[in-house]
C-alpha cells in the first residue's frame, strides 16, 4: 500500500511539480496580482543566501520591500547580498547570521530583531535541511527536527507579537509535497525509532510545518498564515541531499525563479491575502493537504499532542539560565 501510495503521488508530480508543470499552471496566472509596491514593508526570509530564499529575496527587494536575510554562512550572505542591492537597486536589504538548528539562537535572535525592528509585515520560514544520518543540536534535537520543525515554531512563535501590531501581516512556510504520503507521528517527532530515512524526515517535519500552519491560523486571526510546495526545483540543497533524484530529474526540475513564485505571490498579492489562512498552495492556488482517500489525517487529540510537545520543547529550550543571552554568542546584525 505505501509503495503504491508513493508511486501515485511520483506520477502526480511528474505531472505537476516539474518545469512543465509550472508552465501549464502559469497560464491561469494574473499578471496583475504581483503589480504591486511594497515599499516600506519588511520581509524576514530565512535560507535567504541561496535557491528559493534567494529568488524570493530578489524578487521582493525589486518592489521595494525592505529584506531581513536571515543566513547560515556570512561569506555567502553577503555575496548574495551584494548581488540583491545591484541587481535590484534597493539598498534596504539587511543581514542576519543565524543557524536554524541552533534552537536557543534562533530564539535569542528573534528576541533581540523584537527589541530593535519597530515592525515586521511578513516572516517566510524558508530554510531547510536533509540530513541522512541521525545527529543532535547542541539542546539535544535531532538536527533535522531542530531545522525544519523546532527552528521554524521558535522564530514565528516569537515573532507573532511583532507581526499581530504590524499592517497586513502574513507567515509563510516553504514546505514540500513529499508530506502528502506522511501522517503526523506524534509518537515519535525526532524519528527515534526505527530505520532512519532522512528523506522520510524530511517529509515528516514538512507535515509538522502544515499542521503548525493550520493551527497558527485558527489561534492568529490577525496574521494570514499558508504554507506551500514551490514543486520540484534545481537547487543547490536539493542536488547535495538528493544527488541522484537531480541527476535523475535533469532539466524537468523548475527553476529557482519558478520555485519562488508562490512564495512571493503570498507575500506580496493582495488576491493572496483574500484565501483563507491556514491553506497548502501550489502554483498560487489552494490545494488539498492530504492525498485522496489518504490515511493522513490526524485526530484532534494528535494535532494537541504535538503542539503541546513542541511548547514543552520551547519552554525548556528558553528556560536556559539568563547568562546565554549576554553570551558571546549573540546574533549578529549586519
Amino acid at each position: 500500500m505505501s509503495l503504491y501510495r508513493n508511486a501515485v503521488w511520483f506520477l502526480n508530480g511528474i505531472h505537476q511539480y516539474t518545469r512543465k508543470g509550472y508552465e501549464e499552471a502559469s497560464k491561469g496566472f494574473d499578471p496583475q496580482d504581483l503589480d504591486v509596491s511594497v515599499v516600506g514593508r519588511s520581509f524576514m526570509i530565512t535560507g535567504a543566501n541561496s535557491g528559493i530564499g534567494r529568488a524570493t529575496a530578489m524578487a521582493i527587494a525589486k518592489k521595494g520591500g525592505t529584506v531581513h536575510m536571515v543566513c547560515r554562512n556570512k561569506d555567502k550572505a553577503e555575496e548574495a547580498r551584494m548581488d540583491i542591492v545591484n541587481e535590484s537597486g534597493n539598498t534596504e536589504v539587511h543581514i542576519h547570521i543565524v543557524d536554524m538548528s541552533e534552537t536557543l539562537k534562533v530564539w535569542e535572535f528573534a528576541e533581540a530583531f523584537k527589541k530593535q525592528y519597530p515592525s515586521l509585515n511578513v516572516l517566510i520560514n524558508n530554510a531547510g535541511c536533509m540530513v541522512h544520518k541521525r545527529e543532535l543540536n547542541a539542546e539535544g534535537l535531532e538536527k533535522n527536527f531542530a531545522t525544519n520543525t523546532m527552528g521554524v515554531y521558535i522564530l514565528t512563535q516569537s515573532l507573532i507579537p511583532l507581526l499581530q501590531k504590524s499592517r497586513d501581516p502574513r507567515v509563510i512556510i516553504v514546505s514540500s509535497g513529499g508530506m502528502l504520503v506522511q501522517k503526523l507521528r506524534v509518537d515519535d517527532l525526532q524519528s527515534e525509532r526505527g530505520y532512519f530515512d532522512g528523506v522520510m524526515v524530511y517529509a515528516q517535519n514538512k507535515r509538522q510545518q502544515v499542521v503548525l500552519t493550520q493551527q497558527w491560523a485558527k489561534a492568529n486571526p490577525v496574521i494570514h498564515f499558508s504554507s506551500m510546495h514551490p514543486g520540484w526545483v534545481d537547487t543547490p540543497a536539493v542536488s547535495k541531499s538528493m544527488p541522484h533524484f537531480h541527476h535523475m530529474m535533469g532539466e524537468r526540475l523548475r527553476s529557482v525563479e519558478q520555485g519562488a513564485d508562490t512564495v512571493v505571490w503570498l507575500a506580496l498579492s493582495r488576491a493572496a491575502a483574500r484565501t483563507s489562512s491556514g491553506k497548502f498552495f501550489q502554483d498560487r492556488s489552494p490545494v488539498p493537504a492530504h492525498l485522496p482517500l489518504a490515511w493522513t489525517r490526524s485526530s484532534a487529540e494528535e494535532i494537541q499532542s504535538f503542539m503541546a510537545q513542541l511548547e514543552t520543547l520551547a519552554g525548556v529550550i528558553q528556560s536556559q539560565p539568563d547568562a546565554e543571552l549576554n553570551s558571546p554568542s549573540k546574533p549578529q546584525f549586519v
